[in-house]
């Protein structure tokens, strides 16, 4: 479960699906604009496996493909409300990574 949702690019891709429905590589690629063709194909066919999204092949010149949540990806909604709700905590965790760094890191010790 922890891989599906919070793997790196998962949650965007998905939001992005859930907030703007059916969307073709390009709209989802511009929407997530640092996430790379290669990675964002990747994603994609992972989530396509798991039955989060849905792929539409239209054969036309030149081929349309389209991407949209299913209804099993729909039913994390509340999970991305929630994430929404968190996210104004980003500025904060960025803080905690500057000050760590500004420290040198861990300093050689392990947890």
């Amino acid at each position: 479960m922890v891989d599906i949702v919070f793997s790196r690019w998962t949650t965007p891709i998905l939001w992005t699906l859930h907030e703007y429905g059916r969307q073709r590589f390009v709209e989802v690629e511009r929407r997530i604009a640092t996430i790379t063709p290669k990675v964002l194909t990747q994603r994609l066919r992972q989530l396509e496996r798991d039955g989060l999204v849905h792929r539409t092949y239209h054969a036309e010149v030149p081929p349309r493909v389209e991407y949209e949540i299913t209804e099993l990806g729909r039913s994390l909604a509340p999970l991305f409300a929630t994430l929404a709700e968190w996210s104004p905590n980003l500025e904060r965790v960025e803080e905690a990574r500057r000050a760590y760094d500004a420290r040198g890191g861990g300093g050689g010790r392990s947890a």
